[in-house]
């Protein structure tokens, strides 16, 4: 039950819908949800449509506390995909320097988005992903957010992912994010 005093609304009472449980019981899990926790009271101000972002917060705070799925990877899934949520949709289809849509195998921070082989050489900020991190990168930005979560990759995926995302994130919000 919400009132509103002035600007603001203030939680006169409230019922629990889900508790996310095993994340209490679970340091690693109880680690990554406060720097998703982190991260959402960041990016959100009182008053704002914020639907898709709680989607995605509720999904990942689900996946943390329900499954046994890697928590980087759930942790990059989450970050990639707020970033898109809130205005910083990397450029996936083609490269961001020539629009070739071949041998993407670039990350650019700088240009925000995919590179080609020869135009990612040449952007010393740029660094290079396998084709697994590039589908998965693909996935997390274009899948229905109740799908989001229901892919695997490989171990070398899941770091790169992790780079990405990390790096991603703080040049994007200029703040950085210890985990």
């Amino acid at each position: 039950m919400l009132y509103k005093s002035g600007n603001s609304y203030s939680i006169n009472s409230c019922e629990t819908i889900e508790v996310f449980y095993d994340i209490r019981t679970d340091l690693d899990k109880l680690k990554y949800a406060a720097h998703i926790t982190k991260i959402i009271n960041d990016i959100t101000t009182e008053n704002q449509n914020t639907y898709k972002v709680l989607q995605l917060y509720l999904n990942t705070l689900y996946m943390i506390s329900e499954t046994d799925k890697d928590l980087s990877l759930i942790n990059s899934i989450f970050t990639l995909r707020l970033l898109s949520i809130i205005g910083f949709r990397p450029i996936i289809d083609e490269c961001r320097n020539c629009k070739s849509k071949d041998e993407l195998k670039y990350f650019s921070f700088k240009d925000s988005g995919l590179k080609c082989k020869t135009c990612g050489v040449q952007d010393k900020g740029a660094i290079e992903i396998n084709v697994t991190t590039k589908d998965a990168i693909k996935y997390i930005i274009l899948a229905d957010s109740k799908k989001i979560f229901s892919f695997e990759v490989p171990k070398d995926s899941v770091k790169e992912l992790e780079i990405i995302s990390k790096i991603y994130l703080e040049d994007k919000l200029e703040r950085e994010y210890k985990l």
